[in-house]
């Protein structure tokens, strides 16, 4: 009796990991389409982007259920009870990545309407949305991995995300006081590149939850932590 409650927690586990990983691969495919709609005005990227939103809403309510379920059957304790609380951690940033993507492709619409979107430096926008796009990918084989080095990594390029976002917006006042044909695209490019700090963010967290799932630690209560 016990050998079958082990194997159905397990399966449960499994049910719950699987359903992150295809939630984050498809806010990754999420994020990479919106980027390039932004950079070259892509309209039928948007439109993915907003199809696939809805599925990321869907798995988030999946794997919510999910948790709540092992959380209500199995009383998991300890590392187990951590896994369970990470995963419910780990799918809401993923769905607020998903807010974030959405917000971007809408941004990228609104970009196409304005005649000086030519003027914006879309090349430090991609410099910057690779290496959001990187900390995703990292924090995602984090939680495959249970990795808890990667933590560590992702402070320290989320750190390099923030320089990027202020020397970005400070480039795109600039322009607007210097241009003012620019302001509107211009003020649309600041709104991009609050979003991909924010992924960044999430991103950040992910990989700190994974910390905690091993270690126990929580690194909202460490110095440098969310």
């Amino acid at each position: 009796m016990l050998q079958h409650t082990l194997k159905a927690f397990d399966a449960d586990i499994d049910g719950i990991r699987s359903t992150v990983m295809t939630m984050g691969g498809l806010v990754e495919k999420q994020v990479g389409r919106a980027v390039e709609a932004v950079e070259y005005s892509q309209l039928r990227l948007i439109s993915l982007v907003l199809v696939d939103e809805e599925v990321v809403n869907q798995y988030h309510l999946q794997a919510d259920l999910l948790c709540n379920q092992i959380l209500a059957k199995r009383q998991p304790f300890a590392g187990d009870l951590r896994e369970v609380i990470g995963s419910i951690h780990t799918v809401n940033d993923l769905e607020r990545i998903g807010d974030e993507a959405k917000k971007i492709a809408l941004r990228a619409r609104d970009l196409d309407q304005h005649s000086g979107r030519g003027a914006l430096p879309f090349d430090r926008i991609r410099r910057m949305s690779d290496v959001v796009r990187s900390m995703l990918s990292q924090a995602l084989d984090s939680v495959v991995r249970h990795d808890t080095s990667m933590a560590e990594r992702l402070r320290i390029q989320d750190a390099e995300v923030d320089r990027l976002r202020d020397e970005l917006n400070g480039d795109l006042l600039e322009k607007m006081t210097n241009e003012p044909g620019t302001v509107s695209a211009a003020m649309d490019l600041v709104f991009v590149v609050q979003s991909l700090e924010r992924i960044g963010d999430h991103a950040k967290n992910i990989a700190e939850h994974v910390v905690n799932i091993v270690e126990g630690v929580d690194m909202r209560h460490v110095a440098g932590g969310i």
